[in-house]
């Protein structure tokens, strides 16, 4: 498939009273998504520590509780993104879960579900000083790609957007699409990640998709403050637009922003660009 459309999401923090109101929550999300045509949904980084809230004052305010309770949860909140993906016939990227893979070790992962039911993962490669001093929160499994009916995608997860060799390696491993789920607390943070998606736009000629995670939880010390907007970036070249910026979303309003991706222009520019830099990567010194 050359073409379709996708969505990339501002998300809200919240405070769920119950089990019930995330599935309802989520549901109205793609459902609204889905209804748009949409068939590439992207949620942020840590759109899944809202769920903290469902665990009571004590677990709120305290992290190591916050991820020790959430692995109740963890099945179950996969097991709702597959359903939602098969019901509407969507690709959906969940937001990343903090998943514990040993005792005391989590990584930042997160799922890639299909319309088959379908799902992969992707962890967190470089950590935040947030998640290496205070959270403990450490890198997990390796890069990898994902085939799908929509082409080949890439997840860079927030920092990891701002390391050029790690998307470098999924562009070289086939990626045409790179989703950068983010979750940062001041403009600044915000900022990196974007001027980050658009140098790998630019770099590797291919998409890329920014969720951000957006709102204030007062309770939470983990997503106490979100600052964000959605966007999708290509390359500054024939057949986009010539900033880059494909689509542009508002600074901290909760919502979709929809994009046309024609995988067509990645592989024209690729080829005929008036610059060629997926092609010249290498010429660049050891």
């Amino acid at each position: 498939m050359s073409g379709f459309i996708a969505a990339t999401s501002a998300y809200p923090v919240s405070t769920p009273g119950s089990w019930t109101e995330v599935e309802d929550q989520l549901s109205l999300w793609v459902a609204e998504a889905a209804d748009k045509a949409a068939q590439l949904l992207v949620f942020p980084e840590y759109a899944a520590m809202s769920l903290a809230a469902l665990f009571g004052d004590r677990v709120r305010g305290d992290l190591a509780a916050q991820l020790d309770s959430l692995q109740s949860l963890r099945d179950d909140y996969v097991s709702l993104h597959q359903r939602l993906a098969q019901r509407h016939g969507v690709h959906i990227l969940a937001g990343s879960f903090p998943w514990r893979c040993a005792p005391a070790r989590f990584h930042n992962r997160a799922w890639l579900c299909t319309p088959d039911g379908g799902a992969s993962y992707q962890d967190k490669q470089i950590m935040t000083r947030f998640e290496r001093e205070i959270w403990a929160i450490s890198s997990g499994d390796p890069q990898r790609v994902f085939d799908t009916a929509l082409g080949r995608i890439g997840v860079a997860i927030c920092y990891d957007a701002e390391f050029p060799l790690l998307a470098r390696a999924q562009v070289q491993a086939g990626a045409e699409i790179l989703l950068v789920p983010s979750c940062t607390d001041a403009l600044a943070g915000y900022h990196r990640v974007r001027v980050a998606a658009q140098a790998r736009a630019l770099e590797s000629q291919c998409y890329v998709l920014v969720s951000p995670l957006v709102g204030e939880a007062a309770w939470s010390p983990a997503i106490d403050v979100n600052v964000g907007a959605a966007g999708v970036y290509g390359p500054p070249d024939r057949g986009f637009p010539d900033d880059g910026v494909v689509a542009q979303g508002v600074i901290n309003a909760p919502g979709w922003v929809y994009a046309e991706i024609d995988l067509d222009l990645v592989r024209n520019v690729r080829a005929n660009g008036q610059v060629l830099n997926y092609a010249h990567w290498p010429e660049q010194a050891p």
